[in-house]
């Protein structure tokens, strides 16, 4: 738990002074309260990436000090997701970075992986203890769209205050209690250490949101966990490839159906934000009952308490995954089950037949619309 400790003091130290000196300096404030993905009121700091950036880097620095050892990989790591995270950065300073080249620099990241740390999708795990083996000219587009898939997936689920960031700490923390069963230091350490900055970054983004992840953040998580998990995966072949496949579902479902929702249902570019993800339904059509619709001091509420829905239903995948992480049948199951759930869930809210237990009732005991 050292680096985790570590870390999380030096994110919550730079993320307040990120705070402080952001009010100096109007582009790195988010202004827009017009967008159809916006729950905040007032200009706050979106460069929360640049702290917890920082702040893994320090505690890498520590630990390649408390164990030379893991220099190679943690240096280069770094590299790999410096790559990924400058896109990111960039548009949260300037708004001008498309999304399109955001999404090649992630994979230019995970191809630089692949080159520096063999950080491939070498095979997949099958039932009954069969696997296939990928080759290489199936592994490297394989890796490279996973990688930055999920990395782009952690930025579509940051929609409110300490979402995404309380999902991938759950999810981190996952993987370093699976790579202490399997001895692997390397992924320990890293995972703790990314979960620590998130953690101290998650101090001044919830429930408040003083700051906001940002583009920046959310892929450098994002990448991150993507290639923790496909490194933990691959160098330990006990750990089935299932486990990532779960642990990561809730973000990567969520990329997957929205693409399918934009093209095939409402025949629009994929790449067009909208407002009707599931945290986004949730927020209007399951808390505003709750709290109210307009006034400022609502909406914050609204925002704050719509997180925790998603943390408990990103929890249906990560709780099994860390439980069953050496059974493929298993995972495969939940991984069934986590869809359905999903869909039947994003069905019923957007029909306005949100179920009952869903919806917090008001004291006053006043029926509520479905």
């Amino acid at each position: 738990m050292f680096s985790f400790l570590v870390s999380f003091a030096c994110s919550a130290l730079l993320t307040l002074l990120v705070i402080k000196q952001a009010k100096l300096h109007g582009s790195a404030l988010d202004s827009d309260f017009r967008g159809v993905q916006r729950a905040h009121t007032h200009l706050v700091a979106r460069i929360g990436g640049l702290p917890i950036y920082l702040s893994v880097a320090l505690t890498a620095a520590v630990s390649v000090w408390r164990e030379p050892a893991l220099l190679h990989f943690l240096a280069q790591l770094l590299v790999c997701a410096f790559v990924a995270f400058i896109g990111g950065l960039f548009e949260d300073y300037t708004g001008a970075v498309r999304p399109s080249r955001r999404l090649l620099l992630t994979m230019a990241g995970a191809m630089l992986a692949w080159l520096l740390l063999d950080a491939k999708i070498g095979r997949i795990d099958l039932p009954f203890g069969l696997e296939m083996r990928t080759s290489n000219w199936l592994a490297l587009p394989l890796t490279v769209l996973a990688v930055a898939g999920i990395a782009n997936a952690v930025n579509i689920i940051d929609g409110f205050n300490g979402l995404a960031s309380m999902v991938t700490i759950c999810m981190l923390l996952s993987l370093a209690y699976v790579a202490l069963q399997v001895d692997d230091m390397f992924v320990l350490i890293t995972a703790l250490t990314v979960a620590g900055a998130t953690a101290g970054f998650l101090v001044w983004n919830y429930p408040v949101g003083l700051i906001f992840l940002g583009d920046g953040g959310a892929y450098f998580i994002g990448f991150m966990l993507g290639e923790l998990a496909l490194l933990l995966v691959m160098r330990n072949p006990e750990v089935s490839t299932w486990y990532a496949a779960l642990l990561l579902i809730y973000p990567a479902f969520e990329t997957i159906f929205s693409v399918y929702r934009r093209m095939f249902v409402r025949g629009k570019s994929p790449a067009v934000p909208d407002g009707i993800h599931l945290h986004s339904l949730i927020f209007r059509r399951i808390v505003k009952w709750t709290v109210g619709t307009k006034e400022a001091r609502a909406l914050l509420k609204r925002n704050a308490r719509t997180s925790p829905y998603l943390w408990l239903f990103s929890l249906m995948a990560v709780i099994p995954a860390t439980l069953f992480w050496q059974n493929t049948m298993v995972l495969i199951v939940f991984c069934l089950l986590f869809v359905i759930s999903y869909v039947w869930l994003y069905a019923r809210i957007v029909r306005f037949k949100s179920p009952r237990w869903l919806i917090l009732r008001k004291k006053t005991g006043n029926k509520l619309p479905m």
